[in-house]
């Protein structure tokens, strides 16, 4: 059974203060499952005077996290979308991050600078910034939580986190893992209300002192500006639209069966996932040929249900964009290799669809195309691929394909991303950066510097007098 979700505040769940509720839907049926409290202002500054106590410490709730993983796992499907199998790796994720941060907390070091004069020490200490305001979308409910979470708790911090109220009981479940393992009150607090209420709301807030976001690019930059009015550090996550190089060169089986599998995961609503397929015209029928024909092996339908390997889309509203996005291509010139329909009845289902041949003045080709659509365009040169992949203000991942080892060293100086894998999907580990460049934002959420946004530096100089 899905469950209603309250707010957490303070070490206690609890209802809105004034009980105002939002109805949370089933993407694949359309039925509304549960409800999920509006936090108000009366409920954010509850949690703001309670993060402002809980600035302290943590730990233990990766452990509690595996034990309930086909639990959450079934719960995040039902509000997500997702098939099972997916969520549950997501969950099993998230407990890595959450053990590897705990780790990064006993390594937040400091430095001894060498003085000029003999009776002077001079020394920087590492300390936590204060109090943290995340938000986070309904994509990935948990993961997109914790990497925020996890770091902020590693530097000290205590945090208020914002979460999507289309898919609440997954953070939920996150939050009653940390609190189950003895998180003292007031450390995290956990709101679902109106986005720009409560962001307009904690930003300015003198409580907040670092903000983290991931979500579009367009609410990035308010939110960014908003925090520079305050001098407030920021972390932005935003927008992809990622391109992938196939050069003759490449081995176009794994290539076609690695990004069927990374495109259509999640639906395609990943902020990674591979989009502008540039394939070099020698062997460009023959990748369309492979790749379209690992798309048609996936399985879409209700992610509870064994073998489906795609579900639905969360919104109504993203399945009508990425109709209208194709129909313009096709319109421009492209074809549907396969796929490129909504599917009749109830749900927020898109075929699984692969676009060939798309001209550049197709909207999805400047627009992300956020769900299940792959497009393909064949290129001539390297320096034309390189042109067509940083074409875009984007810059979060790219992709890339080639046995060629002079080709792999120029792509990582000439491809214009935060991430760049070469040859395999790469993404997403703990240890490893994860954030953009250009509009797709600024600062990392993985590896050791994605602590360093949570601390601040402060310089001692001591005379022995």
């Amino acid at each position: 059974m899905y469950p209603d979700t309250q707010l957490y505040i303070d070490g206690q769940w609890r209802n809105a203060l004034a009980g105002k509720t939002l109805p949370v839907t089933n993407p694949a049926s359309d039925e509304v499952i549960g409800q999920v409290a509006h936090a108000a202002t009366e409920d954010l500054d509850l949690a703001l005077a309670a993060t402002e106590r809980g600035f302290n410490l943590w730990r233990k709730a990766a452990a509690l996290l595996r034990e309930r993983a086909d639990t959450i796992a079934a719960i995040m499907t039902q509000e997500q979308g997702k098939p099972v199998a997916q969520a549950k790796i997501e969950i099993l994720n998230a407990a890595d991050v959450i053990d590897w941060f705990a780790g990064e907390a006993t390594r937040t070091y400091g430095q001894i600078i060498p003085s000029r004069a003999r009776d002077v020490q001079q020394q920087t200490l590492k300390l936590p910034v204060g109090p943290v305001a995340a938000f986070t979308p309904w994509n990935f409910p948990i993961n997109q939580i914790v990497r925020k979470l996890s770091a902020a708790l590693a530097a000290g911090c205590s945090i208020i986190v914002k979460g999507p109220e289309e898919t609440p009981a997954s953070p939920a479940e996150l939050i009653k893992a940390f609190a189950d393992a003895g998180i003292p009150a007031g450390v995290i607090a956990l709101v679902y209300g109106t986005p720009a209420e409560i962001s307009e709301y904690l930003i300015p807030h003198p409580t907040i002192r670092k903000i983290s976001f991931t979500g579009s690019t367009r609410v990035g930059k308010h939110l960014a500006a908003l925090a520079g009015q305050h001098m407030k550090k920021a972390t932005m996550e935003l927008g992809g639209h990622a391109p992938v190089l196939i050069f003759d060169d490449a081995d176009l089986d794994a290539a076609a069966k690695e990004l069927a599998q990374s495109k259509f995961r999640n639906a395609g609503q990943v902020c990674i996932a591979p989009t502008r397929f540039l394939i070099q015209q020698g062997v460009y029928e023959a990748f369309v040929e492979k790749f379209t024909a690992a798309v048609r092996e996936l399985k879409l339908g209700n992610g509870l249900e064994d073998g489906v390997t795609m579900g639905p889309m969360v919104l109504g509203r993203s399945v009508d964009n990425i109709e209208a996005l194709v129909q313009d291509a096709i319109a421009h010139g492209a074809k549907a290799s396969t796929g490129g329909k909504r599917v009749a009845g109830k749900g927020n289902f898109f075929e699984p669809t692969v676009l060939r041949d798309v001209p550049l003045s197709a909207r999805a080709m400047s627009e992300e195309p956020f769900g299940p659509v792959a497009l393909l365009r064949p290129f001539a040169t390297y320096d034309e691929a390189i042109a067509e992949a940083n074409r875009l203000p984007y810059g979060l991942a790219a992709y890339a394909y080639s046995r060629n080892i002079a080709t792999v060293n120029a792509l990582g100086r000439d491809v214009e991303s935060g991430m760049l894998s070469i040859n395999h999907i790469g993404f997403g580990l703990p240890e490893t950066p994860f954030g953009g460049v250009k509009d797709s934002g600024h600062g990392t959420e993985g590896g050791s510097e994605a602590i360093e946004s949570y601390l601040e530096t402060r310089f001692v100089t001591v005379a022995g007098r």
